[in-house]
């Protein structure tokens, strides 16, 4: 398996430790074979483990050295990853606006290389912005077409975030019974694929499910969440 597969099967696992150990490695590796994709790849996922541990200001800096290594070797491929992670940044801190820029310069690039699972990620990481920004029906439209992309396509790997998608719109739309049962679709969805969200989406979900347990309690939500973990995908968003 090569080092992206095991370094970012790690990260999912939400084994940080593993994703230092083998990144830093890599690091030594890479520049000393002049291998320019390893090293991105090594300092972007310092970069996510930076922002998974809350240090938004620590991933920033990773991910422009990153971004820095990827412009001087030409290959517009490796500049793809850094990209991503500083729209993330700037989305997890509140510089919504900022991020609709970074994910469109995004998108544009990943269509460029011929990236369709990618662009469809980056379309789900700008309606969260659009839904931030108060974009409702916007953020609603962009949910549902990725939602059909991923279904269409059998992008496994995107189920659980598709969920946390209408979750976070059911919120947005004070459906919180709605929100609980997608909530515990998630949590399955991700239990089955042995991971955990990233960084973002993580930040996403907890507050989502702030809102719905404070607006139905406790004892509701726990009913509206166990039958949501009884639903397969599919079937959650062909109920509604």
């Amino acid at each position: 398996m090569h080092f992206s597969e095991r370094v970012r099967s790690a990260f999912r696992r939400g084994d940080d430790h593993a994703v230092v150990r083998m990144s830093e490695a890599e690091i030594e590796r890479a520049r000393a074979a002049g291998d320019a994709a390893g090293e991105v790849e090594a300092r972007y996922s310092l970069a996510r483990v930076a922002i998974r541990d809350g240090d938004l200001r620590e991933g920033e800096s990773r991910a422009r050295t990153a971004l820095e290594v990827a412009l001087r070797s030409g290959d517009r491929s490796l500049e793809e990853r850094p990209r991503h992670v500083l729209a993330a940044i700037a989305r997890m801190s509140g510089e919504l606006t900022r991020a609709v820029e970074l994910y469109r310069e995004s998108i544009a690039l990943n269509e460029a290389l011929g990236r369709p699972e990618t662009v469809n990620s980056e379309y789900h990481n700008l309606a969260f912005c659009e839904l931030g920004l108060g974009h409702v029906d916007t953020a609603r439209q962009l949910f549902a077409e990725g939602r059909a992309r991923v279904f269409a396509h059998g992008w496994a790997d995107f189920v659980p975030y598709v969920c946390l998608a209408g979750a976070a719109l059911a919120a947005a739309e004070q459906d919180y019974a709605r929100a609980a049962r997608l909530i515990g679709v998630t949590e399955v969805a991700f239990a089955e694929l042995g991971q955990v969200p990233d960084p973002d989406d993580a930040k996403d979900l907890s507050l989502v499910r702030a809102l719905a347990l404070d607006a139905l309690g406790p004892d509701e939500f726990a009913r509206e969440h166990a039958h949501g973990e009884l639903l397969d995908p599919r079937a959650a968003f062909t109920q509604e």
